[in-house]
């Protein structure tokens, strides 16, 4: 059985770095592959982690859709299959295991461009049905989330065991990520756990007043990440975070976090 994490945060926050360490940390510390899910449509997880990306489902949707229009004149789409009796469901399973990027013991699907004009539903059904079927085979399903969170209520039916939301030391930080929390609570699938990462924090001291804000939060503060300014070299460089020392305050603080949630 598969343990799902889900990040989640208002752009520029640092939540694709953080899931970046959270799959160093699985890949590391705990035995089983993992499954990162890059959900939001810039797709730049793939950066993170040092993989290169050459499809996403994005694309594979559509080239779907391309091949529905050309069997529609033969009938076949009709009945749910395209040219050369191939179904949708075989193709889509087929085309999104081909797509992963592979790495250490880990493995990468990107999203990412959101669907265009046309009817999708059929098409998203059956995404859920495959991906959620190939999440089966992982230990551990890291998904980096679009701050909306709807990639979770659109894609899958998977519960979430721990849903990390990311907000950056402000108070307009905060109050955004109380928001995108409120999220969870519309949401069709199951969320056991929800917490709070603050990320960049100066001298990883957070000001009494912030946390004031905080402490007022219907959301446990998981923990706090520091400013650092090898990661920042690393960014700029564009070097893969994953590729961070063990000793990385950044990286330690994220596995301190992960060791807890996940014993």
């Amino acid at each position: 059985m598969s343990t799902t994490i889900a990040l989640a945060g208002k752009g520029g926050v640092g939540k694709t770095t953080i899931s970046g360490m959270v799959v160093k940390y699985l890949m590391q510390a705990k035995e089983g592959a993992t499954l990162a899910i890059d959900a939001d449509p810039s797709s730049n997880l793939n950066m993170v982690l040092g993989l290169d990306l050459e499809w996403t489902v994005g694309d594979i949707r559509e080239n779907l859709l391309s091949q529905v229009k050309q069997s529609l004149t033969a009938g076949g789409a009709a009945m749910g299959a395209l040219n050369g009796g191939v179904s949708k469901r075989e193709f889509l399973d087929y085309e999104i295991r081909t797509a992963l990027s592979e790495g250490d013991r880990f493995d990468l699907i990107a999203m990412g461009k959101p669907e265009g004009q046309g009817c999708y539903c059929a098409v998203n059904h059956n995404l859920r049905d495959v991906i959620d079927a190939i999440s089966k085979s992982y230990r551990y399903v890291v998904i980096d989330n679009e701050a909306g969170m709807e990639h979770l209520a659109r894609r899958t039916t998977r519960d979430v065991n721990h849903l990390l939301i990311v907000a950056d030391p402000t108070h307009r930080g905060i109050v955004a990520a109380e928001r995108i929390a409120g999220f969870r609570k519309e949401m069709d699938i199951n969320i056991e756990n929800s917490y709070l990462i603050l990320n960049r924090v100066p001298n990883n001291v957070i000001p009494p007043a912030l946390q004031e804000r905080i402490d007022q939060m219907d959301l446990d503060l998981l923990g706090t990440v520091p400013a650092d300014l090898q990661l920042a070299e690393f960014e700029f460089s564009g070097r893969p975070l994953v590729d961070l020392g063990d000793d990385s305050p950044v990286y330690q603080a994220i596995a301190g976090m992960m060791g807890r949630i996940l014993e």
